[in-house]
């Protein structure tokens, strides 16, 4: 009889993880139907992010702030930067950015700020610059000199090949920052964590192709409510392509590697490159110092 139950189990875990997927894939009599499913699925349908518990402010009896780098050239990351390139690849797959600007275009978030720290809100248009850079070629100067009065009298446009737009695109993301609490819930008595905000750090769209271009801060977006929307995007699932990851599990479940690079302290936040100055190695011990703090303070909790 439990041989029977567990069985039963593992089929409703197999029927969920297909539905997870690509709906319909195997039953699809033309492309068009691929991805759509059948009512008897919309109808049992309950894919939700797992809501986050209520915590009540009395029961954290430990609670520290701290910023990460994620660095995506390292392979554990790759399902947050890849694919790159989505005019060969199916509208189901696309990187985490992409997911990101694709719903702030269209308005579904609306929670980005400036800073880590949710000061000032920030929109499409103060974004405009980074994203996309419009510059008239030496060529393209040369061509408006020799023909000014035309130009100006609007009898002459300039041809677009004297015109060089750069947008910043997936590929040019060099990383992402992510803002987090860890707490010691007293209530569980365990040590817990929550994703606050997370920043696509890049270069501006102006700088792509140069050497060494300076790296900034995108924007930043506030986490919760945007957990519906990184729900329905998926991540690629190297070991088993039928059960994809979300990215609202991934970032959730840290499936991820990151390198502490800021806690909150006394001197207003200070980084930690600020006072391990020209050291990677020291900044490295650092990080993994201010990790081991955090960890140390639960077992800390069962000494007596």
């Amino acid at each position: 009889m439990k041989i029977k139950n567990l069985l039963s189990v593992a089929f409703a875990v197999a029927f969920s993880a297909s539905t997870y997927a690509q709906s319909n894939l195997l039953n699809a009599k033309t492309p068009d139907e691929i991805g759509k499913k059948t009512p008897a699925q919309l109808i049992s349908d309950n894919d939700k992010p797992l809501p986050y518990g209520y915590v009540h402010d009395r029961d954290v009896l430990m609670g520290k702030t701290i910023w990460e780098f994620i660095d995506i050239d390292e392979r554990i990351n790759f399902p947050l930067y890849y694919p790159i390139d989505t005019a060969n690849i199916g509208k189901d797959r696309r990187s985490l950015f992409d997911v990101l600007i694709k719903n702030i275009k269209n308005g579904k978030i609306t929670e980005v700020y400036n800073d880590g720290y949710f000061n000032v809100k920030k929109t499409l248009k103060d974004m405009s610059t980074s994203f996309t850079y419009i510059d008239t070629i030496p060529a393209g100067i040369d061509e408006l000199n020799n023909h000014f009065d035309d130009y100006k009298s609007g009898k002459m446009v300039l041809d677009p090949q004297y015109i060089n737009k750069q947008d910043l695109t997936a590929q040019d993301i060099s990383g992402y920052k992510i803002k987090g609490f860890w707490y010691f819930d007293k209530r569980q008595g365990e040590l817990k964590y929550r994703l606050l905000a997370l920043c696509p750090v890049s270069v501006e769209a102006r700088d792509i192709g140069k050497e060494n271009p300076d790296v900034i801060e995108l924007f930043w977006v506030y986490f919760p409510p945007i957990r519906d929307i990184l729900h329905e995007a998926k991540a690629f699932n190297d070991k088993n392509s039928a059960m994809p990851i979300t990215f609202d599990h991934l970032l959730n479940s840290r499936r991820f590697n990151g390198e502490i690079y800021k806690e909150e302290n006394v001197y207003g936040d200070r980084e930690i490159q600020q006072y391990m100055k020209d050291n990677a190695q020291s900044q490295l011990l650092e990080s993994e110092r201010v990790k081991e703090k955090i960890r140390s303070f639960e077992s800390d909790m069962w000494n007596y």
